[in-house]
């Protein structure tokens, strides 16, 4: 190995390592929402991003590692003699290694998969003995709704939540698609108009958390963020006692509210309709109105 060759290989494993230790620094001081989650359904899928990176890794760093040897062995500026043999194909034990190790990973991720399906469907409510909350959500163009059907009030960009309590989510859409996710308590889901769908999350501790859209739905999308509060039952409770202090959400107070536009600042509701959520669903599924044809003109005839 000539001193250059040496050169290279050391400038490659100090980049490796620096840059193994920049990813232990940066994971270690920032905050990744996914990766440090405040929910039993974000652990959960946190435990499965883990899994799953882990067992890749046992397949990508040996594939890596033997083409980085392979090309190196048999470079063509490679002065020592290398016998080369091709002929590979009977080899028992070179054949059970490259068909047997990515049989048992893909049996793996099949297993696991089969069983985060059904442990993580969005519609499977949380095994927890606390009475749930439930709370109605309606993605607007570009603002997000929550109202609160058991407490008869609402919020514009903040969800108020108490801590270890299950939250059972309504979503809807009252604009364009969009998605509704918390990372720090776990997986997204779509907001579509006319659809009803479901969501069951709980934040394990006290804490603020950020939500936001993932789908890109029109010029307002980037601002369409909201602030995630989970506090002490008490404290949810004096909330709930100040959003019914505030002004009442009609039909035409919704309808200003759903015009397109963006809005940095949180608003507060008392909700006397406590059908609200329900006719906002219905309304995309009303019949086409009938349209009339009008009778020809014979002539007089």
């Amino acid at each position: 190995m000539t001193n250059k060759q040496k050169l290279l290989a050391a400038g490659l494993a100090i980049g490796i390592v620096a840059l193994f230790c920049a990813a232990i620094f940066y994971f270690s001081h920032v905050n990744v929402a996914v990766l440090n989650p405040q929910g039993v359904v974000g652990n959960s899928e946190r435990d499965l991003i883990v899994f799953t990176v882990i067992l890749s890794l046992l397949v990508v760093v040996p594939v890596f590692t033997l083409l980085g040897v392979f090309a190196w062995k048999y470079r063509d500026t490679n002065t020592k003699k290398v016998e080369y043999k091709p002929e590979w194909d009977s080899d028992k034990i070179l054949e059970t290694i490259w068909w047997g190790i990515p049989c048992v990973v893909i049996l793996a991720l099949s297993i696991v998969t089969w069983q985060t399906s059904h442990s993580l469907d969005p519609f499977r409510p949380l095994n927890v003995a606390t009475e749930p909350l439930r709370v109605q959500v309606v993605a607007l163009q570009w603002k997000w709704l929550f109202i609160y059907p058991d407490q008869g009030v609402a919020s514009v960009n903040e969800l108020e939540i108490p801590e270890k309590t299950p939250i059972n989510f309504e979503i809807t859409s009252d604009a364009p698609m969009n998605a509704f996710w918390v990372p720090s308590l776990g997986s997204q889901i779509y907001a579509m108009s006319g659809m009803s769908t479901q969501l069951h999350l709980m934040a394990d501790k006290v804490g603020e958390y950020k939500g936001s859209s993932t789908n890109i739905s029109g010029t307002g999308f980037a601002d369409m963020t909201f602030s995630v509060h989970a506090v002490a039952n008490a404290q949810f409770k004096q909330w709930v006692e100040m959003a019914r202090g505030s002004e009442a959400l009609t039909t035409n107070t919704y309808a200003e509210l759903a015009k397109p536009g963006t809005m940095q600042k949180t608003m507060h509701y008392m909700v006397p309709d406590t059908a609200l959520y329900d006719s906002i669903v219905a309304k995309y599924s009303q019949p086409a109105p009938q349209h009339t044809t009008m009778p020809m003109n014979m002539g007089g005839m």
